[in-house]
């Protein structure tokens, strides 16, 4: 089924952006090194990655393996080349008093996720050993499901995710770039709680700043809201129209060093809607009205790629 239109069905070979939540994830960010031996490589990888992705998830056909592979706008001219996607470009940083979203080095993303951390490591795996010495790696987090998809702050993560047809209309590229047709954007950010802090705040608190109830999951009515809540921020509308995203965010942490976070990921059918997004958390909106999930959180990195259809993807093989 193609695209049609700026409501149509998904593209055959897109990649498997819209797929459900899986209890296992790893966030893979890597930077391709100089010359040309090192882009072939690349090139090839990303070619051969769905047989990779076919391969291992063969050893658990329940185990729901996927891998969405996204790639930077300074590396796309030496692995894809001409043309480019309409609108990919580097991660936009923000700063704005003590908060501060950084852009980090990404030439390429590697979201693997399953419903065993056994499936996302053999891939992960089979993927670095293929690119060897053509890239450094800028990321790596091994994301998991938190009781019921909670993020471990408490809260429920993804409650106003899309689904169905409304997720892929989000997503996924149509006949406004028809080269890239059945494509995706995602950026990603790393982020670092501070426990103490945030257990501190009591939960009434807690709830404003998230904008719902921690126990019950449900969205405070707008006499209850403050402007700063998280999910006010993030709520953009145009033209009438409430313009989603789709994350698949994921708990991370190394307890014994005192490392707890939330990795984001948004997909978007046009990057500019999760940078509004970031720009009303960091700067605020108006300005100064931020959000307060800043207060004791910090983004360490931050990228932006775009998701090509499996079929270009397929193609860099060659």
């Amino acid at each position: 089924m193609a695209r049609n239109g700026a409501f149509g069905m998904v593209a055959p070979d897109a990649q498997a952006v819209v797929a459900p939540l899986t209890g296992a994830a790893i966030f893979l960010v890597l930077t391709v090194r100089d010359g040309d031996t090192a882009a072939a490589t690349a090139r090839t990888l990303c070619g051969d990655l769905p047989s990779s992705v076919r391969a291992v998830g063969s050893r658990d056909p329940q185990g729901t393996l996927t891998c969405v592979l996204g790639i930077g706008s300074d590396v796309w001219d030496r692995v894809v080349g001409s043309p480019r996607p309409a609108e990919l470009h580097p991660f936009v940083e923000l700063r704005a008093g003590d908060r501060h979203a950084p852009s980090t080095p990404g030439d390429l993303l590697l979201h693997i996720r399953a419903g065993r951390m056994d499936l996302c490591y053999e891939l992960a795996t089979v993927v670095m050993t293929r690119l060897a010495d053509a890239v450094d790696t800028a990321d790596e987090v091994h994301g998991f499901s938190y009781f019921d998809q909670r993020d471990v702050i408490g809260f429920v993560d993804g409650t106003e995710n899309p689904a169905g047809a409304e997720a892929v209309d989000a997503t996924i590229v149509g006949d406004e770039d028809p080269a890239f047709a059945g494509g995706s954007y995602v950026i990603v950010q790393k982020y670092l709680h501070d426990l103490v802090a945030w257990s501190a705040i009591p939960v009434a608190e807690q709830e404003r700043v998230v904008g719902r109830t921690k126990l019950g999951n449900i969205e405070l009515d707008d006499a209850a809201k403050p402007p700063y809540a998280h999910n006010a921020l993030t709520e953009i509308v145009e033209d009438g129209i409430e313009r989603k995203i789709l994350r698949d965010n994921m708990p991370f942490a190394a307890p014994g060093s005192g490392e707890h976070g939330t990795y984001f990921i948004g997909y978007a059918r046009t990057p500019w809607v999760t940078e509004q997004m970031l720009r009303n958390m960091f700067v605020g909106r108006p300005e100064g009205v931020y959000d307060r999930l800043l207060d004791v959180s910090r983004a360490v990195t931050g990228c932006l790629f775009f998701v090509p259809p499996a079929g270009l993807l397929e193609s860099l093989a060659d």
